[in-house]
């Protein structure tokens, strides 16, 4: 029996994938103009669903994107997509671009927004990262400040780091570190970052223009309990490559281990103590019905 193909949510509507389309007049495609999300399912449940809606809706705000439906109809949306695909354990992409327009880059010209809302598979990391920890470099490519197109806004616009992710295949590493504009550590190209020094957790400030993460939240959050100091704070890339631990946190990643930055080795180039405890007492938390919303 053939295997029903993947349906996409476009506009109120499901497409099979392979008819998923959004017209070439969309803003979204000719200009990077819209917002997006990236979300974790874990065995039925909706991990901090409400909590990446909410930071959509911020995101929509800050570029004056009016998003037509409200929070908790595109929480029941996204919910109805993965029953939709019978979907248990997924990663969702939440979309809404300005919509279709001329060719002239004037927003006024585009009269209604497009909501797509897509759940499939994601693999970022090579087998065994979480076991081994991935190679880093810090990128020559600086994040854009928060008075340009700041990592603060969830935008479709990601040439700022994918410059970056190129910069890490050309050089053979799993990942790129971005600094701000003052030489200060930002972010990887789609995770936050977080370096351990004597026991305490340290992590750059997003008024630096970073994205404030969910996962990064919930990762300080979960330190707290687990008794460890946290605190946001301005990074060097001095204090980065002597750091005891260095991890990355997002919803796609989860927690991965860094082993190595720039050849220089962290510690002794094996996942530390803090880091496993954190992604084990993370793994079991993502599972936590009540941390997320059930399917």
């Amino acid at each position: 029996m053939l295997e029903k193909e993947l349906q996409v949510f476009i506009d109120g509507k499901f497409y099979p994938k392979s008819q998923a389309r959004v017209s070439v007049f969309d803003h979204g495609l000719l200009y990077g103009d819209g917002i997006f999300e990236g979300i974790r399912a874990y065995n039925g449940s909706v991990f901090k669903l409400r909590e990446h809606i909410d930071r959509l809706y911020k995101s929509a705000h800050m570029i004056m994107l009016p998003i037509p439906i409200a929070k908790e109809d595109m929480v029941q949306k996204t919910l109805e997509t993965l029953r939709e695909n019978g979907l248990k354990d997924a990663y969702i992409r939440l979309v809404v671009t300005r919509g279709v327009g001329d060719l002239g880059l004037n927003p006024k010209k585009c009269p209604k927004p497009t909501i797509i809302i897509i759940a499939d598979t994601i693999s970022l990391q090579m087998a065994g990262a979480k076991e081994t920890g991935i190679a880093a470099m810090i990128s020559w490519v600086k994040r854009d400040p928060v008075d340009a197109t700041s990592h603060e806004i969830k935008s479709l616009n990601y040439l700022n780091s994918i410059l970056a992710k190129i910069e890490a295949n050309i050089a053979g590493v799993d990942e790129a570190i971005c600094l701000d504009k003052n030489g200060f550590v930002c972010e990887g190209v789609a995770e936050n970052i977080f370096i351990v020094k004597k026991g305490k957790l340290y992590t750059p400030p997003t008024y630096t223009g970073a994205l404030h993460g969910i996962t990064a939240e919930s990762v300080q959050d979960l330190a707290r309990k687990l008794g460890y100091d946290v605190k946001e704070k301005n990074i060097t890339p001095f204090e980065l490559f002597n750091a005891d631990e260095v991890f990355f946190t997002g919803t796609a990643a989860e927690i991965i281990p860094v082993r190595e930055i720039n050849k220089r080795q962290i510690n002794d180039g094996t996942p530390g103590p803090v880091t496993r405890r954190l992604m084990a007492e993370f793994a079991r938390m993502v599972r936590d019905p009540k941390e997320g919303i059930r399917i």
